[in-house]
């Protein structure tokens, strides 16, 4: 009987220890959560909110356009792209500048463009639109020329004429026209160019430039010049 009752007692003692550290742990729980940083119930809240993405401002669209020639002016025939900043119904994606020189917009319709640089686009076009629309920020884009051009006579393997996207060389003109013939006299090829109200010849000695020799003669061309490559 004494031992029954010392194996019941043990037990007694066993199950209060038990029940000490069930309620030790419940207690220092919360405690224990903090010391991770959050409580599971915060945890829990931080997983179902919703990410919150920062609002910024719309910035100005990039435009994509093309590099102009120094000196460049609006001629008839070019492709623009007028973006007024944050006005959508003001601007346009594309425009052609017609044979008189003029095109028509939204707000300010018909604009005598012919000759002006797109930065003068820019600020004539500020000045119409400033009745119609708070500080307007106006930028012109150019996305094609096709008003400048030379001319390819003779051993070519395209004859005709060839935009001036860019600064190009004579060389580089060549090439656009898919490069000159076997039977193009390659050492007498020349420009014909209109210089104060004259037309001037220049040589170019095709051989010798591929070779990296006379590079003074692989000039620049010019709208309207007219490269010969005698046959």
């Amino acid at each position: 009987m004494v031992h029954f009752r010392r194996l019941g007692s043990g037990l007694h003692e066993l199950s209060s220890g038990v029940a000490i550290l069930v309620l030790l742990a419940f207690s220092l729980h919360p405690l224990i959560a903090c010391a991770f940083g959050s409580s599971p119930q915060a945890g829990a809240n931080q997983a179902a909110a919703p990410a919150v993405s920062e609002k910024t401002e719309p910035g100005k669209l990039a435009a994509q356009g093309i590099g102009t020639p120094p000196g460049y002016r609006i001629g008839a025939g070019d492709n623009l792209e007028i973006n007024v900043w944050k006005e959508p119904e003001a601007s346009v994606s594309s425009v052609i500048v017609r044979p008189d020189g003029k095109v028509t917009l939204p707000l300010v319709k018909e604009v005598e463009v012919l000759g002006l640089t797109p930065a003068e686009l820019e600020k004539l076009l500020v000045a119409k639109l400033s009745s119609k629309i708070i500080q307007p920020d106006v930028t012109v884009v150019v996305r094609e020329i096709r008003s400048k051009k030379v001319y390819l006579v003779g051993a070519v393997n395209r004859v005709g004429p060839v935009p001036l996207l860019s600064n190009m060389t004579v060389l580089q003109v060549l090439a656009e026209a898919g490069g000159v013939t076997e039977y193009a006299k390659k050492k007498k090829i020349y420009i014909m160019r209109t210089e104060n109200g004259k037309q001037v010849k220049l040589p170019f000695n095709y051989d010798a430039v591929v070779k990296g020799e006379h590079m003074e003669q692989n000039i620049p061309v010019l709208p309207d010049d007219t490269i010969v490559v005698p046959h």
